[in-house]
């Protein structure tokens, strides 16, 4: 091949090369990255005469982790249960609570209670509960006292309803 040809020929293939590639690119599929599930109420209830320390976080998905001092399981809440759970924080009129209900006199032996939902901490103590919230109280309470009692009945097994 003449050396004056070998440039031209160089650049046909270049350019072939360019735009056949252009043609034969695989398209890249996007992953759908899944965003993890949202807290929907994080409960704490601490103190009183055994020293409890139990937490319970169900998120929005309907899956409840429960954790206290010796153990923890996790367990599935179903629509009924969720929804439940929300039309007490309604009637309990949760965004118009303060943030804060002390008893008037501490005690040690006094239960202590967060929770938090819609971004919105309440903190209150036995003795100084909101009417409006111990309904709701009561029913995190309920759920965490069925999640205890059914893992303590079946121990080897997962509490995942």
């Amino acid at each position: 091949m003449p050396i004056r040809l070998r440039p031209a020929v160089c650049a046909v293939v270049i350019i072939t090369v360019i735009i056949v590639s252009g043609c034969i690119s695989t398209k890249v599929t996007e992953v759908a990255q899944q965003q993890p599930p949202a807290v929907f109420v994080d409960y704490h209830r601490t103190g009183g005469t055994f020293g409890t320390d139990d937490r319970l976080v169900i998120f929005d998905n309907g899956i409840a982790a429960i954790s206290s001092r010796s153990s923890s399981t996790e367990l599935g809440l179903n629509l009924s249960e969720m929804d439940r759970i929300s039309a007490l924080l309604g009637k309990a009129q949760f965004e118009q609570l303060q943030s804060n209900y002390p008893a008037p006199h501490a005690d040690s032996r006094l239960m202590n209670y967060s929770i938090t939902y819609h971004r919105k901490i309440v903190t209150v103590q036995d003795t100084a509960i909101p009417p409006g919230l111990q309904p709701v109280i009561d029913e995190l309470n309920l759920i965490i006292t069925n999640a205890i009692s059914q893992k303590n009945a079946f121990p080897s097994v997962s509490v995942n309803t």
